[in-house]
């Protein structure tokens, strides 16, 4: 571990050289991609600081201790030894935690897929409660958020939404939202007060910087037609809204919510390399199907990650056995009692197959 860590060391000191030197700053995209790298490492390195400078205290209160002081100086230094000592074993389990291998997607920006699944309007209602809560969770943590495709419904539901969140560590917390989210409530149409089912899908995908993937222009056919509201309505006259169709891989996305189709456009590709870099992965990873609809599922109300039951004021993460009697604080964008735990029961898994495996 200590070879391990002083080279962690050596690379975030290059690193730091790397993000001064003018010619790099000059090179945007490479410039950003060191400072994710250095930021990544950040943490490592100054509590392995920390603990090779708890080390040197422990050895210098030993070594005092050894040359037998006067009683209150040794008394003290037996308290200091102890104090040391725990923070010392608690500063290891930390660089454990810290070492453990991490997603390559970690610190990435993410797009996020909210589609209605079954219950119809409730399900589509459902979609827009689930978007308000991660923006507001976005807002709480300082990210930035951007709609970038939308098909709203008559009665203020969805039944799609797309858009990106942009800040440090993103994909980290929110790859765990990924599945089917399932609501039990009374639908507001409901006259005879019967609980209703519906759920909603989430697909999170890590968003593709332009150096990861290549796209080749020919590969595109890109079309434009005039974008919709509510309903199917027309809302604009002018061929704003763009759709492109990657031709090797059948992939197709559209963006409708911008006036311009150069916006449009660009959104449209954003979510594009988005969609590939996940293949690609699920491809390097050997898994059966792409990591959306790995994700997602069919939307059936059995093929649930977290229900949220409203009458009882309830929140079950299904994964983790995790109920919080809080639904208007979770749905208000305080994620983070359900992110951390789900964060913790990786790493505590992780950390026990290590064990396993040394």
């Amino acid at each position: 571990m200590w070879d391990k860590l002083k080279a962690l060391e050596d690379h975030f000191i290059s690193l730091e050289m790397k993000l001064g030197d003018p010619e790099i700053i000059r090179d945007q995209q490479k410039w950003q991609k060191l400072t994710r790298e250095h930021a990544g490492l950040q943490e490592t390195v100054e509590t392995y600081r920390r603990l090779r400078q708890t080390q040197q205290e422990l050895q210098e209160a030993r070594e005092m201790l050894w040359e037998k002081p006067e009683e209150e100086m040794a008394l003290f230094l037996r308290e200091e030894i102890t104090s040391l000592t725990a923070r010392k074993e608690k500063l290891e389990e930390e660089l454990k935690v810290l070492l453990l291998p991490r997603d390559p997607n970690d610190e990435k920006d993410v797009i996020m897929e909210l589609r209605a699944g079954a219950g119809g309007e409730e399900a589509a209602l459902f979609v827009a409660d689930l978007l308000r809560m991660y923006l507001r969770f976005a807002e709480r943590l300082n990210w930035s958020t951007e709609i970038l495709n939308s098909h709203p419904t008559d009665i203020g539901g969805f039944k799609e939404v797309i858009f990106s969140i942009k800040g440090r560590g993103a994909y980290s917390r929110l790859k765990y939202e990924r599945g089917v989210h399932r609501v039990q409530r009374i639908p507001s149409t409901e006259s005879g007060g019967r609980i209703h089912t519906s759920t909603a899908t989430v697909a999170v995908l890590a968003e593709a910087e332009e150096v990861e993937l290549e796209i080749n222009p020919q590969d595109l056919r890109i079309d434009t037609f005039c974008s919709t509201g509510p309903g199917g309505q027309s809302v604009n006259t002018t061929q704003s809204a763009v759709r492109i169709t990657h031709l090797p891989t059948g992939t197709v996305v559209s963006c409708q919510d911008e006036k311009s189709q150069l916006k449009n456009r660009d959104k449209a590709m954003r979510v594009l390399r988005a969609r590939l870099l996940a293949n690609m992965i699920a491809e390097q990873q050997q898994e059966q199907a792409e990591e959306r609809r790995s994700q997602v599922g069919t939307g059936d109300r059995s093929e649930r990650i977290r229900t949220y039951n409203v009458p009882q004021n309830r929140v079950s993460d299904h994964r983790i056995g995790l109920t919080l009697y809080k639904l208007e604080q979770i749905l208000g964008g305080e994620l983070e009692d359900i992110v951390e735990p789900l964060i913790a029961h990786e790493r505590a898994a992780q950390l026990q197959n290590a064990d396993v495996g040394s």
